[in-house]
C-alpha cells in the first residue's frame, strides 16, 4: 500500500485540496488504511469523475480504490457479474460484451468505477426505462467504520443509504451487478431537430416510451423563437440482422477510437459566447431534420466525449461547474423559465442535455426523481456564474427538484433538506453506524451531511 500528500479536485478541476492518498491493494490494506485514517477521515475515490468535492478530503485521507479491479465472477447464462467496487464501466464492456451483455446504466462516460457508479447512483439515457444503476445491483460488500465488511442487500436501510451516498456510509469492496443482454456492440439510432423547448418536450413526451435511450442536446444561446431549439437522439441496441455482411462477422466487437488528448494549458478565453455560439449554430444544422436506423458504435452513442483524453481541460486552468438540476413533471413551466433565463444571459455552454426520468429509486440521496432533468457546462470563471446558480437553486427547491450532488461543488447546505426529503434519515444511519465521523468528504462538511 503506498501513500503520499498530493492535490486533489474534481473533473471540474475547481477548488484543488491537499490529502494523503492512499492506494490499497487489498481488501486488508483497505481496512487498515480505513483504521488509519486519522482526525480528518477518509473517503473512497475511483477514477475521478465526480465534477465537484465529494471525492475530495481537504487534510485527511483519499484512498484511491482503482487498485482493487478483479472481475471474480461471471454468470453468462444469468447475465450477472461479481467484480471489485475498483473495476471501470470501460473494463467491464471490454469483459462482457463478447459474451453478449452490457452494462445496465452507463453514464456520459465509461470511465467510471463501479463503486464510484453505486456511491453517486449514477443515471444514464435510459433512465425512463431501466432507472439508475442501483436498481440493478443485487448485493456489495461494504467496509464500514469499525472495520467490518457487511455483505448489504437489496432492501435494506443500508443499501439505500449508500446507493447515492457519495461513499459516506463506507468503502464499497465488491458488487454483483444484473446486466443488459444485447445481440450486437452497435445501436440503432433516430435523430431529429426540434425548433424550441416546447417542440423537444412535445416530442419527448410522445414518444420516448418507443425507446430504450433517449437524450437532447439543448441550444442555450438561441433566443427569441428558437429558444431551447435541440436536437434530439435515441436509439436502442441494434439487432443482429440490421448489421451489414462485415459487421455481421464480429458483431460483438469493442471498438474505441482514441484522439489527441487536449493540451494541458490552454487559453482561459478560449470558450466564449461567440466561439460556443458558433459551435452550436454548426452543430444544430448538421445535424438532420429526421433520420432513422443509423448504425453507431457504443462509443459514439453513449461516450463521445470519451475519445479526447483530459477534455476538461477545453475550460482552461479555471475549470468548469457542471449544473444538473431536476423538476418533477407538472413542473413544466420551471424547466421553461430557466432555459429562457439561461438563453438570456447568453450562457457560454456547449455541453446541455435534456433528458426525461422514469420512476425515483430507492437510495435516499438517490439524485433522479419523475421529471425532467437538465444537465449543463459552464466555465467556472464565468462572471455572476455563483448568484445565478444560486437563484437556480432556489427556483429548483421552490418546484420540490433537486442538483445532483456528484455534479456539485457550491450548493447552499440549507437547501439541501427541501431537495432530499430523507435526508434525516441518511444523518441517523451515518450517526448509528459512524459516529466518530471516519468517513469524510470535502462534499459532506460543506453541505453538513
Amino acid at each position: 500500500m503506498s501513500a503520499e500528500t498530493v492535490s486533489v479536485t474534481g473533473w471540474g478541476r475547481t477548488a484543488p485540496t491537499t490529502a494523503r492518498l492512499i492506494r490499497p491493494r487489498s481488501y486488508e490494506e483497505a481496512a487498515a488504511a480505513v483504521r488509519g485514517c486519522g482526525a480528518r477521515g477518509g473517503i473512497a475515490r475511483g477514477l475521478g469523475r465526480a465534477y465537484g468535492d465529494a471525492a475530495q478530503n481537504a487534510g485527511g485521507a483519499v484512498l484511491d480504490m482503482t487498485g482493487l479491479d478483479r472481475v471474480h465472477a461471471i454468470d453468462a447464462a444469468g447475465g450477472t457479474v461479481l467484480c471489485d467496487a475498483g473495476v471501470s464501466l470501460h473494463r467491464l464492456m471490454r469483459v462482457l460484451l463478447p459474451l453478449g451483455w452490457f452494462v445496465p446504466v452507463s453514464p456520459g462516460t465509461r470511465y467510471v468505477t463501479v463503486g464510484g457508479a453505486i456511491g453517486a447512483d449514477i443515471h444514464g439515457k435510459n433512465h425512463h426505462v431501466s432507472g439508475s444503476f442501483s436498481r440493478h445491483v443485487l448485493s456489495f460488500e461494504l467496509l464500514t467504520a469499525d472495520g467490518e465488511i457487511r455483505t448489504v442487500a437489496r432492501g435494506t436501510p443500508l443499501f439505500d443509504a449508500t446507493t447515492g451516498g457519495m461513499g459516506l456510509t463506507g468503502v464499497i469492496l465488491t458488487a454483483t451487478v444484473q446486466l443488459q443482454p444485447v445481440g450486437t456492440s452497435l445501436m440503432s439510432v433516430d435523430t431529429e431537430r426540434a425548433r424550441d423547448l416546447d417542440d423537444l418536450m412535445a416530442r419527448l413526451s410522445a414518444t420516448d416510451h418507443q425507446y430504450r435511450y433517449s437524450v437532447a442536446w439543448i441550444d442555450l444561446l438561441a433566443r427569441g423563437a428558437a429558444t431551447g431549439r435541440a436536437v434530439l437522439t435515441r436509439g436502442d441496441h441494434a439487432p443482429l440482422d440490421a448489421l451489414g455482411t462485415r459487421a455481421r462477422r464480429d458483431p460483438l466487437a469493442f471498438r474505441t477510437p482514441r484522439f489527441p488528448a487536449m493540451p494541458a494549458h490552454l487559453p482561459e478565453r478560449l470558450l466564449t459566447r461567440t466561439s460556443v455560439g458558433l459551435f452550436n449554430e454548426l452543430w444544430y444544422r448538421k445535424a438532420p431534420r429526421a433520420r432513422t436506423g443509423q448504425l453507431q458504435s457504443l462509443a459514439a452513442f453513449f461516450h463521445p466525449l470519451d475519445g479526447v483524453p483530459h477534455w476538461n481541460r477545453v475550460y482552461g486552468r479555471g475549470g468548469f461547474v457542471q449544473y444538473q438540476f431536476v423538476v418533477g413533471y407538472g413542473q413544466e413551466e420551471t424547466l421553461r423559465r430557466i432555459v429562457r433565463r439561461l438563453s438570456r444571459r447568453r450562457c457560454p455552454s456547449f455541453l446541455a442535455v435534456l433528458k426525461r426520468f422514469g420512476d425515483g429509486d430507492p437510495g435516499w440521496l438517490s439524485f433522479p426523481m419523475p421529471g425532467w432533468t437538465l444537465a449543463l457546462d459552464l466555465p467556472a470563471g464565468l462572471p455572476g456564474l455563483g448568484a445565478l446558480l444560486d437563484e437556480l437553486d432556489e427556483e429548483v427547491a421552490a418546484a420540490g427538484g433537486r442538483v445532483y450532488l456528484a455534479k456539485d461543488s457550491r450548493l447552499r447546505p440549507e437547501l439541501l433538506a427541501a431537495m432530499y426529503p430523507r435526508l434525516d434519515d441518511f444523518r441517523a444511519l451515518r450517526a448509528e453506524t459512524d459516529p466518530h465521523a471516519v468517513f469524510v468528504s470535502d462534499l459532506s462538511r460543506r453541505l453538513s451531511l
